[in-house]
């Protein structure tokens, strides 16, 4: 065991489509491997979070399909928290144009086990947010975990912006989506999940606003990807076919991850050979 090579994780932004991480990261736990780094941007920082926590990817499935089998569980786990807690959720902040505010939604989203500080987990994580007035890319890796999450997931317009050490942060899809830059020097191998994804349709559909506003977002993180890969490519791509679904379709987590799980078998194929030494 001790001459495999060292193997990086980056998971990708890409809002709902994200669930399909915690499907492929089951490739991880079959083959009984174990990254020695992960990076993640937003839902990517997310699950990444988790799973570098030590919790097997198939627990956090889980949790995924407890958690959003149906909007009416969603709330009433909300609900269980109590008027505090809802109110927290929804709650007015300094920055007005978010809806909801981030540190109490990871309360309520992450599984148990996730703990509160970079320090405590079994892997080394890196979260990666977008310093909104500096106009670049910021990488947390020390210190409280959930607000430096907070950062990364906080889409403008609806989940709260952080202010983490002086800078204003949002959701780091806005400068890296895929975040294998932060792997490449810590491991010999380096797996990357892209979940940008993008539209899907024909010209003579018309999207709602909503539709227009996040798909043209994926676009511009999808060439974003696409121009970091062609400067420094990884070893293992996967990108899971799931275009189809919406940024925001979350109670579709079931179908998400089905729609996985060849990305699953195709990760277990390419690590195998990793591991074995086959050509």
């Amino acid at each position: 065991m001790g001459s495999e090579p060292s193997i990086g994780l980056a998971l990708g932004g890409g809002g709902a489509r994200g669930l399909a991480h915690v499907v492929v990261l089951e490739a991880f736990d079959e083959l009984g491997l174990t990254p020695v780094a992960i990076a993640g941007t937003s839902i990517g920082a997310m699950v990444g979070a988790a799973y570098a926590a030590g919790i097997a990817a198939a627990d956090i499935r889980v949790h995924v399909n407890d958690t959003l089998r149906s909007r009416r569980q969603a709330l009433r786990r909300i609900f269980s928290e109590g008027a505090g807690g809802v109110l927290d959720l929804f709650s007015l902040n300094p920055f007005g144009s978010a809806i909801v505010d981030g540190i109490p939604l990871l309360n309520l989203a992450l599984p148990d086990g996730v703990p509160e500080d970079f320090g405590a987990l079994k892997t080394p994580f890196s979260a990666v947010a977008t310093d909104f007035y500096g106009r670049c890319q910021t990488v947390l890796s020390a210190g409280p975990l959930v607000p430096a999450i907070a950062a990364s997931i906080a889409l403008p317009g609806l989940i709260s912006p952080q202010v983490i050490g002086g800078r204003l942060l949002i959701d780091g899809g806005m400068v890296n989506p895929l975040p294998f830059d932060q792997i490449v020097d810590r491991a010999d191998i380096v797996v990357a999940i892209d979940v940008t994804g993008g539209p899907v349709g024909d010209d003579a559909a018309m999207p709602s606003r909503a539709e227009l506003l996040f798909s043209s977002t994926q676009i511009m993180q999808h060439q974003l990807v696409q121009a970091n890969l062609k400067d420094h490519p990884v070893d293992i791509l996967i990108t899971p076919d799931i275009n189809r679904f919406r940024v925001l379709e979350f109670f579709k987590a079931g179908e998400i991850m089905m729609a996985a799980e060849p990305a699953k078998d195709e990760l277990k194929r390419a690590l195998e050979k990793i591991v074995t030494g086959a050509p």
